[in-house]
């Protein structure tokens, strides 16, 4: 019984290494219960990690929510931090970025901030095949490091929260249509000048 037990522990070790979370036992716990999310390529793999991330944490992803969590902007850069003594690049670094925004009610802004992970692989230049699945398999690892700063940022957030910042969003807005139609108003009310006549000279 004892050493099956220990499998078992052995085997739950391993999973959480390689970043598998059992539902409902990861540590992210989220104020909010339902959410909607949209991003720029609304299929690719970031977009998905984090609609599971939030299901299996009980948020609902709804696009009927009435906040949605915008995965504005994702880019990769690459640059070689160490040579080889041919001059070769032989140590890379990648950063992987994320633009992120909330918005809420009449798709107004509520907040938005940038999410950044940067690592270092080695290229062996005698094994360019086995390099780049070391670099495919490090943008994987970076990809679910950004979704989890992210969760840990959504975690923060509350629904009272939100509502504040749509009221302050919606007031906001307000203001700026009001001061729109003030300006427009008091232009249509000016006295048009009539346009300047020269005099005709007579020959």
């Amino acid at each position: 019984m004892l050493k099956r037990n220990l499998m078992v522990v052995g085997l739950a070790a391993l999973l959480s290494a390689c970043g598998f979370q059992l539902r409902g036992t990861g540590d992210t716990q989220f104020a909010l219960t339902e959410l909607n999310v949209t991003a720029r390529n609304a299929y690719g793999s970031t977009v998905k990690l984090v609609r599971e991330v939030l299901e299996d944490n009980d948020v609902k992803v709804s696009a009927g929510a009435p906040y949605t969590l915008v995965l504005a902007r994702e880019g990769e850069t690459q640059r070689a931090v160490s040579y080889t003594s041919n001059a070769r690049s032989a140590e890379y670094e990648l950063s992987l970025a994320l633009d992120y925004e909330l918005r809420g009610v009449n798709d107004l802004l509520l907040s938005n901030d940038k999410l950044e992970v940067q690592k270092v692989y080695v290229q062996d230049d005698n094994n360019l095949v086995g390099s780049g699945q070391e670099a495919a398999q490090l943008r994987e690892e970076m990809r679910r490091d950004l979704v989890q700063q992210l969760a840990q940022r959504l975690q923060q957030v509350t629904p009272a929260q939100l509502d504040q910042l749509q009221a302050t969003a919606a007031a906001k807005a307000q203001a700026e249509a009001e001061a729109v139609e003030a300006a427009r108003k008091a232009q249509a009310e000016q006295p048009q000048q009539s346009p300047l006549q020269l005099p005709i000279k007579l020959q």
